[in-house]
């Protein structure tokens, strides 16, 4: 009963703390997004900059947070190749809201500001869309294979207009996050599925893929992070008030060159079904290694 209690404690402060750090943060990027407004390219590089180093201050006061009200110990293996001035790409596999805060925990100020890829619809979301814009998160337009028969001469146009949204990270280090699997693992979710993986769901080639083709000639190296909970999947509830014990993060770095110049990807991935079948596979190995090494923590996927 005192524990519970306890953590209810912690809990609740750990929120009001994020709350108030987020409303903290974000106002002077909702102000510097304005700004960012004026179409002067060397301007909007410098503000781009301020509004990273905002939302690098923000995660940091998050992780401070997360160490004074959390009892976690952290493993992480692989954090002595990063840098903050290549061009990355990461995956992980995906079992709970916790592994934002996890990847972000373990890679700020080790990379460049994780960004996620975005339906071009989402620009206008009030407020927030202005805040995607402003922190360059990339807005990409997809086109249904429905829609391009009907319209063939638009076959092309996503990806170059993604590209174009992808420019400004010729000069600027990015680090692009993906989750692979497209969802949360669950037990049913695995089940369905008939995934050939003890732990993981299916990987889903096509986010990756659509990444590579718009920015492969940008991006250095690929992050591929295992995340373990030993204890079971814990919820956000269950991390902010000091629930979660042990957390285990593996970083495995490969240059991207390695994908694109030995076969294993190239920019007809969208056209050839021999492409997608050997990145498919390339992928699939990369997914049973991982695999393996849950295996060899010991993961479960039983609830707390």
């Amino acid at each position: 009963m005192v524990n519970a209690l306890l953590h209810h404690i912690v809990g609740t402060i750990s929120v009001i703390v994020y709350f108030f750090n987020t409303v903290l943060w974000s106002t002077p990027i909702f102000i510097l997004a304005v700004f960012k407004l004026i179409p002067i390219a060397p301007w909007r590089r410098f503000i781009s900059y301020l509004l990273d180093a905002c939302a690098t201050a923000w995660i940091s006061v998050n992780n401070l947070n997360q160490r004074i009200s959390g009892r976690t110990s952290w493993q992480v293996n692989g954090l002595e190749k990063l840098t903050r001035n290549d061009w990355y790409l990461v995956i992980a596999n995906h079992q709970s809201w916790v592994d934002i805060l996890v990847l972000q925990r373990v890679f700020n100020r080790k990379i460049p500001f994780l960004k996620f890829f975005l339906k071009k619809e989402l620009i206008y979301v009030p407020i927030l869309g202005l805040a995607w814009w402003a922190l360059d998160f990339p807005f990409m337009r997809r086109y249904s294979k429905a829609f391009l028969a009907k319209h063939p001469h638009l076959k092309g146009k996503d990806m170059e207009t993604t590209r174009q949204a992808c420019e400004k990270f010729r000069t600027k280090p990015v680090s692009i996050m993906n989750f692979v699997e497209g969802t949360r693992f669950t037990a049913g979710k695995h089940a369905k599925q008939g995934s050939p993986f003890a732990h993981l769901l299916k990987p889903k080639a096509g986010g990756v893929a659509f990444v590579l083709s718009a920015m492969g000639d940008h991006l250095h190296k690929l992050i591929d992070v295992t995340i373990d909970y030993p204890q079971g999947v814990p919820s956000f509830w269950d991390f902010v008030s000091g629930k979660v014990r042990n957390i285990r993060v593996n970083i495995d770095v490969m240059p991207i060159k390695d994908i694109m110049e030995h076969g294993i990807f190239s920019d007809k991935y969208f056209d050839d079904p021999h492409v997608r079948e050997r990145f498919q596979a390339w992928l699939n190995e990369r997914w049973q290694a991982k695999d393996n090494l849950l295996d060899s923590l010991n993961a479960t996927q039983k609830p707390l």
